[in-house]
C-alpha cells in the first residue's frame, strides 16, 4: 500500500476506531485524556494516526543544513513525529524554499507555557531556515466551540497576537491573522474547493462530530485547512503556487491535516508536512495535557514570581518518596516527576539536565531543590516574556490603500508595513530570498486591527 492509499485508509477507519479509542485515551483537537489517569501512549498515537517517527537522521541533517545545533524541542523529543519532513528537507537541500504555518485557537487571556511549545519552536525554525511564516488566530473556532461572543473572540484573538509577537519572529517574514478579519477572496476559494471533496462521513470520522453538533462546527475544518496552500495568500506567495507548507504543531492537530492531504493532490497543492509534538503536561500530572480551563494546571506567562513558585511548590506532582529516608534509599520516579518533565523542556543546558536526574534518580537531591530550580527557570522565562510583551503596542496603523513597495526595507522608507507584525488583510510579498533579512531582524512590536 503506496502513502497515498494508507492515508486515505486511516480516514475511512477514523470512525471504526473512535469507539475504541474512546475507551483507551482520547486524542482530538477539543479534548486530550488517558486512560484511567495514565499516560498518552504516543506509540498508539502514531500507529493510529499514521505519521511517522522523527528519528536522529533527520535531526542530524537539520544541523546540517542550518549549521546550528538542533533546538532542544529536537534533541529531547518534544517534536517527536511528522509526515513528509523529509520531503521538506530534501526540497530545501536542492535550493527551493517552504513557508511555515502555525496557529493559536484564542480562548484565553494570555498564554500558558503549552501554548508557548510551538511557537518557540517555530520561531526557531524560521531563524534557521529564513523562511516565511503566516500564523493563524481561529478566532471563529472559539466562537463555535466556546461560550464567547464574537466581539470577545475577537479581542481575545488581539490580546494573544501580543504574547504570540513577543516571541521574537522575524517581522519581515511573518504575516498574523484573524479569521474573522481575513478569510475571503482566494482563502475562501480555497475553503471552498477543500469543502467539496471531503463528506460528512469523513468528517464525523475524522473529528467525531455528532447529530446535534451545530453545523459550524461541521464546516471549520477547510479554515483551518486553507493556510497549508500559498494561494490562500496570494498578496504575499503571488506567483508560487507550488511553494511547499511545514506545520508545526501537537499532534492533537493531526486529523485537520489529515484531511487537508487527502485532499491536498485532488485540487492540484503538495501535501503539507508537519512536525509533531508531544503535549505539555498539567501540573498535576500527565494524564492529559495544560488546560486554559483550569488555572492552576498550568503556569501562565502573566504569573508573577510569587505565583510561579506557589504553583510548583503545592500542584507540581512529584516522583519523590514520601519520606527524606525513603527517597535517599530508593530516589526519585523521574517517569512521573512534573517538575524533570518541565526542565527537559525549558532548561537549556544538556548537562545540568541530565545530572540533576542523575542526582535525583538516585536520591542525593531532593524534591525541594529540584523545584527551586524549576522555579528558577520558569521566572527567568516568564520574565523575558513579559518585558518582550510589554514592547508590543496597541498603535493602530490604516494599511489597506498603503501601497505595496518591494524595496521599502530601509528604516523610514515606503510602506511602513514591513515593520509590523499584524493580525490584518494587507502586508508586502515576502522577499523569499533576501541575504540580508536576517541580519536585519527588529522586534516586531505593533498589532494592527
Amino acid at each position: 500500500m503506496d502513502k497515498k492509499e494508507a492515508e486515505r485508509a486511516a480516514l475511512e477507519n477514523e470512525k471504526e476506531t473512535q469507539q475504541e479509542q474512546e475507551q483507551e485515551q482520547v486524542v482530538n483537537p477539543w479534548e486530550v485524556s488517558a486512560k484511567e489517569g495514565g499516560k498518552i501512549d504516543y506509540d498508539k498515537l502514531i500507529d493510529k494516526f499514521g505519521c511517522q517517527r522523527l528519528d536522529q537522521s533527520l535531526i542530524d541533517r537539520v544541523e546540517r543544513l542550518t549549521s546550528r545545533r538542533a533546538h532542544v524541542f529536537l534533541r529531547r523529543g518534544v517534536f517527536f513525529a511528522h509526515r513528509d519532513f523529509n520531503e521538506i528537507l530534501d526540497s530545501y537541500e536542492r535550493g527551493e524554499k517552504f513557508y511555515l504555518y502555525t496557529g493559536r485557537g484564542p480562548s484565553s487571556e494570555a498564554l500558558h507555557l503549552g501554548h508557548l511549545i510551538p511557537f518557540m519552536f517555530t520561531q526557531y525554525l524560521q531563524e534557521a531556515f529564513k523562511v516565511p511564516l503566516v500564523i493563524q488566530l481561529t478566532d471563529d473556532e472559539k466562537f463555535l466551540w466556546k461560550n464567547l461572543t464574537v466581539e470577545e473572540s475577537r479581542r481575545l484573538a488581539r490580546e494573544n497576537a501580543k504574547d504570540i509577537i513577543a516571541c521574537g519572529f522575524d517581522i519581515r517574514r511573518t504575516f498574523i491573522f484573524s479569521d474573522f478579519d481575513y478569510v475571503g477572496g482566494a482563502f475562501y476559494r480555497n475553503m471552498v474547493e477543500i469543502s467539496k471533496r471531503v463528506t460528512c462521513n469523513q468528517v464525523v470520522g475524522i473529528f467525531g462530530f455528532v447529530g446535534e453538533d451545530h453545523i459550524g462546527k461541521y464546516s471549520f475544518p477547510p479554515v483551518q485547512a486553507a493556510p497549508s496552500f500559498p494561494t490562500s495568500f496570494p498578496h504575499l506567495f503571488s506567483g508560487k503556487d507550488n511553494l511547499r507548507c511545514l506545520i508545526p504543531c501537537a499532534i492533537d492537530q493531526d486529523p485537520y491535516f489529515r484531511m487537508t492531504r487527502d485532499v491536498a493532490p485532488r485540487i492540484g497543492y503538495h501535501k503539507p508536512a508537519l512536525i509533531e509534538s508531544l503535549f505539555f503536561p498539567a501540573l498535576q500530572g500527565e494524564t492529559g495535557k495544560m488546560s486554559a480551563s483550569d488555572p492552576n494546571s498550568a503556569i501562565y506567562v502573566t504569573d508573577s514570581e510569587k505565583e510561579i513558585k506557589n504553583k510548583i511548590n503545592k500542584y507540581a506532582f512529584s516522583g519523590g518518596q514520601d519520606s527524606i529516608e525513603k527517597h535517599r534509599q530508593l530516589g526519585a520516579n523521574l517517569e512521573v516527576d512534573i517538575p524533570i518533565k518541565y526542565l527537559s523542556f525549558f532548561l537549556e543546558d544538556d548537562a545540568e539536565l541530565e545530572h540533576t536526574k542523575k542526582e535525583y534518580g538516585s536520591g542525593r537531591m531532593l524534591t525541594g531543590e529540584v523545584k527551586q530550580r524549576l522555579i528558577e527557570v520558569l521566572t527567568k522565562l516568564v520574565e523575558r516574556h513579559r518585558r518582550a510583551r510589554a514592547a508590543v503596542t496597541d498603535e493602530v496603523t490604516v494599511i489597506t490603500d498603503l501601497p505595496i513597495i518591494r524595496k521599502s526595507i530601509e528604516k523610514g522608507k515606503g510602506n511602513p508595513m514591513v515593520l509590523l507584525a499584524c493580525v490584518s488583510v494587507g502586508q508586502n510579498p515576502f522577499e523569499m530570498d533576501g541575504a540580508n533579512l536576517l541580519n536585519d531582524q527588529q522586534p516586531a512590536t505593533k498589532v494592527v486591527p
